[in-house]
């Protein structure tokens, strides 16, 4: 066995169906913008997040992307603390025609386009003014919350081009699966959808991926919301969610929410390269050709796909990229033979 599918397998141990065993956590989401430094500051200054790499971004990648044979992009792979997966992957496109912002100064019920990455940190209330003090925002100051046994806060930070970066604190019971610090690696990325039992579907029939929760439980009180929705609207307006996974674990994850009663705009023509933003997640798996005509074959169309494209420390890979009910890119690779 290869040896990043040896630290896949080791990270999220033994799946149990078919569709599951081929796919293993997702290694990176990939991240267009049009200041490298800028962009991953927060992350090397606040939370120590090393970089992994700085390079040209290949041609075959962009052409891979589908992009102009003028475009040509850097790159800068940064990672958590001795984290090798849950890294992200900025990439400054040239060239490359009009660039625009995925989610251009959309709100949390505006749907298409990844809405965020998922860290955890060990100080949710000292990372929110240190990241107002670097120029981020928020969806709405920290809260504190319940979520099944966990006692729970939570911050939506909002950097360059309107990139989320979702984190929490769990107060107890203690988390121990990865080292946290002020912010960790990235375990799981943020949908906001039309249709959350469409959603759900794909990344579970579709992709074969397992169901983590499903949960859409309110408060029948005015309790602040981590999506600044109204006080007095959060009785009423429900947020449904859906946590799925290739394999069992606390990394890898995909979360679809449908927050139902306010109706948004759709920014799903837009998700996609060169445009800023969260671009994808990329999973690794063991037999791509395999998995490929498994999606196929349950009529899940291909986006992207190319082979032996040269990926900045991952190496030469086969890749191929789908989108979900709501234009949301997804991305599977494995390692060319």
């Amino acid at each position: 066995m290869k040896p990043w599918l040896v630290l896949g397998a080791i990270c999220a141990g033994i799946a149990s169906t078919a569709s599951a065993q081929k796919v293993l956590p997702w290694t990176e989401t990939v991240i267009s913008v049009d200041d490298l430094d800028a962009s991953s500051r927060l992350f090397r200054d606040l939370g120590g997040w090393r970089v992994v790499r700085e390079d040209t971004v290949d041609a075959a990648e962009l052409r891979y992307w589908k992009l102009p044979e003028t475009a040509s992009g850097r790159l800068q792979l940064i990672c958590a603390p001795k984290a090798r997966i849950g890294c992200i992957r900025f990439v400054k496109f040239q060239g490359a025609g009009e660039q625009k912002p995925i989610r251009a100064a959309l709100r949390a019920w505006d749907t298409g386009g990844i809405f965020s990455v998922m860290v955890r940190s060990d100080n949710v209330p000292q990372l929110y003014e240190n990241a107002l003090k670097l120029g981020w925002w928020a969806e709405s100051p920290p809260i504190r919350f319940q979520f099944g046994t966990s006692d729970l806060r939570n911050v939506v930070l909002t950097g360059p081009h309107g990139v989320n970066l979702a984190v929490y604190e769990r107060i107890s019971p203690d988390f121990t699966a990865f080292p946290v610090g002020p912010v960790s690696q990235a375990f799981n990325s943020m949908r906001m959808v039309r249709n959350k039992p469409i959603a759900r579907e794909f990344y579970e029939e579709k992709l074969g991926f397992q169901l983590l929760f499903d949960s859409a439980n309110e408060s029948e009180k005015p309790t602040p919301s981590n999506f600044g929705i109204p006080l007095n609207y959060t009785p009423k307006i429900k947020r449904s969610a859906a946590a799925l996974q290739p394999q069992p674990g606390e990394i890898g994850r995909v979360e679809v929410m449908q927050i139902e009663g306010f109706e948004g705009l759709d920014a799903s023509k837009a998700a996609g390269p060169p445009n800023f933003g969260i671009l994808s997640v990329r999973y690794p798996v063991e037999s791509l050709r395999g998995y490929r005509k498994q999606l196929e074959a349950r009529g899940v169309k291909v986006e992207y796909a190319a082979d032996k494209v040269a990926i900045g420390s991952i190496g030469l890979v086969d890749i191929f990229a789908v989108r979900d009910p709501d234009g949301n890119l997804t991305e599977f690779y494995e390692l060319s033979e």
